[in-house]
């Protein structure tokens, strides 16, 4: 896929489809850059096809659209297994840099308070019985 076309695109375009800014797409490039620059790894074996910024893109269409890893592999040229893996290292990293966590259980709880308003839903449904017969058999 060509790159470029999707980092032209309007920034209205561009959070439409892959749901971020363009402004936060590039701090999440930027942040994971830096984080591969202060933690690298042994780099053996083949490079990968895709550029980091077309790895983000990947992972942000994954994550926007929940298409098979086949489907986004097809358009970008490359197998399954390759997208799974990008998918799973871009996930990674993003959470090792913390810049972008989402907060966990305990945050949202205390920031949530307690509620106004309870409402319960106490409608009554009839229970369906088994029959005489029916008794005998499940018994």
């Amino acid at each position: 896929m060509n790159t470029q076309f999707y980092l032209n695109l309007k920034p209205h375009e561009f959070k439409r489809r892959f749901g971020v800014k363009i402004h936060t797409f590039q701090e999440m490039v930027n942040a994971i850059e830096q984080f591969r620059l202060e933690h690298p790894k042994d780099r053996r074996g083949r490079h990968t096809r895709l550029t980091l910024q077309e790895q983000f893109l990947v992972a942000l269409e994954y994550w926007r659209e929940y298409r098979t890893y086949f489907h986004i592999g097809t358009n970008w040229g490359v197998s399954e297994s390759t997208i799974c893996r990008i998918v799973a290292n871009i996930e990674s990293t993003l959470m090792k840099t913390g810049k972008f966590r989402i907060p966990g259980k305990k945050a949202l709880i205390q920031d949530s308070g307690y509620p106004e308003i309870v409402v319960m839903d106490v409608t009554e449904t009839a229970i369906e019985r088994p029959k005489k017969k029916q008794k005998k058999i499940i018994t």
